[in-house]
């Protein structure tokens, strides 16, 4: 029996924007653009998919509308040899549109759709015996109308002896539904994912060094990227770093996903936390290199 690694998350479109000319505010600006499937938790997946190969079978799971963008995100899926298990509601599909900058680094405007849908009995039937490994995304924490069901995703997983692990996604989010809301939901995953910022606001610390000592009371593993200065994890008291791989930076869009996914496969194939960081780090630094979360 193959064993099954299952991420839930928001099911987005994504429109990247990168202006090659000053703005024009009433007129046309010369721009570069990529429109693809996005959303944190399927740009996991998919890196999870490509650096898990055939030992796991890879699904996502989440709601989409009844739309073109719909069969976009599905059919990229597909073809990276991700299972599509996509729960069609009527609406519109999540859109995000991210206007990256000269340094790489984007700004996003997004509308989830209807995303706020998804139900746990759309995801019911993933949980059985295959079962080795639930990811959660963080939107799915963040979204007052969802929160509910990731202590439900957690139960179930465990009770199956599956490991679980949730990343926080988006610090804006974060500070408005409030760390402890966040914490309380979250509480009974294996590991945590997050950015700097993102760590210290969850942690309520200044450094990643107190970040670090916060989470890992709760959590098991714990693992902050940071950016160009690379990752830091934490388990069972004992910390590891990584260097970021240096490479040209066009966009930053989906690099911290590239990286969570590709950790992730390695920790589930049984690799050790530096051969897990390692290969992140150059997931990530391949990404940047391209505009789009296809690098």
């Amino acid at each position: 029996m193959t064993r099954r690694v299952l991420v839930i998350g928001d099911v987005m479109l994504d429109v990247v924007v990168r202006p090659v000319a000053p703005f024009a505010p009433t007129s046309d600006t010369p721009a570069r653009v990529r429109v693809g499937r996005g959303g944190s938790g399927a740009n996991l997946a998919v890196a999870l998919r490509a650096a898990i190969g055939d030992l796991f079978e890879v699904t996502f799971a989440g709601s989409a509308g009844s739309d073109a963008a719909a069969h976009i995100v599905a059919a990229d899926l597909e073809e990276c040899g991700v299972h599509a298990h996509l729960a069609t509601t009527d609406g519109a599909t999540g859109v995000v549109v991210s206007l990256v900058g000269d340094e790489g680094e984007r700004a996003m405007m997004t509308e989830r759709g209807v995303n706020a849908e998804l139900r746990y009995e759309h995801v019911a039937a993933l949980f059985d015996t295959s079962l080795a490994h639930v990811h959660v995304s963080g939107y799915t924490v963040l979204d007052d109308h969802s929160r509910s069901l990731v202590p439900r995703f957690i139960e179930a997983a465990s009770s199956l002896g599956a490991t679980t692990s949730i990343d926080v996604c988006s610090v804006g989010p974060l500070t408005s539904v409030g760390p402890e809301n966040f914490v309380a939901a979250a509480a009974g995953a294996t590991m945590i994912f997050a950015n700097e910022e993102e760590a210290l606001v969850l942690a309520d610390e200044n450094g990643v060094e107190g970040a670090l000592d916060a989470l890992a009371s709760r959590w098991r593993e714990v693992v902050i990227t940071r950016g160009p200065k690379g990752a830091v994890v934490r388990r069972d008291a004992e910390t590891f770093s990584a260097s970021a791989s240096v490479g040209n930076i066009v966009d930053t869009t989906g690099a911290g996903d590239s990286a969570t996914g590709t950790y992730l496969a390695y920790r589930l194939l049984g690799g050790d936390i530096e051969t897990a960081l390692h290969y992140a780090m150059a997931a990530a630094a391949r990404v940047v290199q391209g505009l789009g979360s296809r690098g």
